[in-house]
């Protein structure tokens, strides 16, 4: 799943909403659409924008597009939260309202406010959708380790697979207890070279007998403590292969996929290759 963040610049709701719509229209007519609205402002009275945003606070609500008929809101529910609902169903999801930035965007009435947005707009009318659907699929997508998982149920010989196994790395926050505390991580890919060896990989490992499909992830970006990095799942028919190729999925990616690691803890930030 793709996901597209749309903000309101100082263009106001009426501009922010005619938007939506002409970007949701482009999307649906790739694939299925979810929309995620947050409003800080509903939870407790006030703009409380921050990292925090997308984990808990505020009022979110999500919903299908024209195809689905359900949608669900609450101050308990997180943005995080609702992209994951999404993932395994929706090719898109569309963020209105969380500020700052987590996802590709579109700026609605401030041209100064984004300048690595996908599009900034003084009006739905300046907006070209077609060409932020395309450079939204040029992005990473957004994957949770359930879709990847309905993605290989859903593959070629489902039906011949007794086992589904998978691995998460996820960002820790100390190696010991003295050790200063990781706040986030920061993953930078080689372009083209990183998807080339991920898709060499996974051709390799489906290719042994008993595999019938593999998923391999890994997130780029700034992750957070306690966040999810990376994500390899396996369908074979027995156990014993399902959990060979995960671990050798797992020790391939580390190996041979180019990805540049910074580290941010409490004290510093600093390149793990520079340390290397």
């Amino acid at each position: 799943m793709h996901v597209l963040g749309v903000l309101d610049g100082g263009a106001g709701a009426d501009p922010l909403e005619r938007t939506v719509d002409r970007l949701v229209d482009a999307l649906s007519r790739r694939g299925r659409v979810g929309v995620v609205r947050y409003d800080a402002t509903i939870a407790d009275g006030t703009a409380a924008f921050g990292e925090s945003a997308a984990r808990a606070g505020g009022d979110v609500t999500y919903a299908l597009g024209a195809d689905g008929d359900w949608s669900a809101c609450g101050t308990g529910l997180s943005v995080d939260d609702a992209l994951a609902s999404l993932a395994t169903d929706c090719a898109y999801a569309v963020v209105v309202g969380l500020s700052p930035r987590r996802h590709p965007s579109v700026v609605v009435g401030d041209e100064d406010a984004a300048d690595d947005a996908l599009a900034t707009v003084d009006s739905p009318a300046d907006l070209d959708a077609e060409a932020v659907a395309d450079a939204l699929d040029a992005r990473d997508p957004y994957e949770t380790l359930d879709s990847l998982v309905a993605r290989v149920k859903a593959a070629p010989g489902a039906d011949r697979s007794g086992a589904i196994a998978t691995f998460t790395g996820r960002v820790r926050a100390k190696d010991g207890p003295d050790d200063p505390r990781t706040e986030s991580l920061e993953f930078e890919k080689y372009d083209g070279v990183a998807d080339e060896r991920l898709a060499a990989i996974r051709e390799d490992l489906e290719a042994r007998e008993g595999v019938h499909a593999v998923e391999l992830h890994h997130r780029t970006g700034v992750v957070r403590d306690g966040e999810d990095i990376v994500f390899v799942v396996v369908l074979a028919g027995h156990r014993e292969e399902a959990f060979r190729t995960v671990e050798d999925g797992i020790n391939r990616l580390k190996d041979e996929v180019p990805l540049f690691k910074k580290e941010v803890t409490v004290e510093e930030e600093f390149w793990v290759h520079d340390r290397s």
